[in-house]
């Protein structure tokens, strides 16, 4: 079994900046997986959820959607098990509930991905 916890969400003003960790804890290798942050808004189901930014196993390449380049960062340490996104410049159209997800492929599509936690809501007020 799989853990996936997600933390750092809140309540935050346009402008500002918030830092998501996830832990991962279970059976999966952790360096073995790619991770990605997907965000999902009220009113649409988890299959419309959208791919904010992914790396790779090894930390070495990453990807962004367009809507968050050059704001937000991820990153990995795979001694903790760990993967951050830090979001700078929030905007209100940011808020979403952030899954942290493992793939053992990697990429933007959401059915390659195999174990997610609940999600951290972030919620960006004008």
């Amino acid at each position: 079994q799989v853990q996936v916890e997600e933390s750092g969400g809140g309540l935050v003003q346009a402008g500002d900046s918030v830092m998501l960790s996830c832990v991962v804890s279970g059976r999966r290798t952790f360096d073995k997986y790619a991770m990605g942050w997907f965000r999902q808004v009220p009113g649409k189901e988890r299959e419309e959820r959208e791919c904010v930014a992914t790396i790779n196993y090894s930390g070495d390449t990453t990807y962004y959607t367009d809507s968050v380049k050059g704001r937000f960062t991820i990153s990995r340490d795979n001694a903790k098990n760990t993967v951050y996104l830090q979001m700078t410049t929030l905007k209100p159209e940011d808020t979403a509930v952030y899954s942290c997800e493992l793939s053992p492929f990697g990429g933007t599509q959401p059915d390659v991905y195999v174990d997610w936690g609940r999600g951290t809501q972030v919620t960006v007020s004008s």
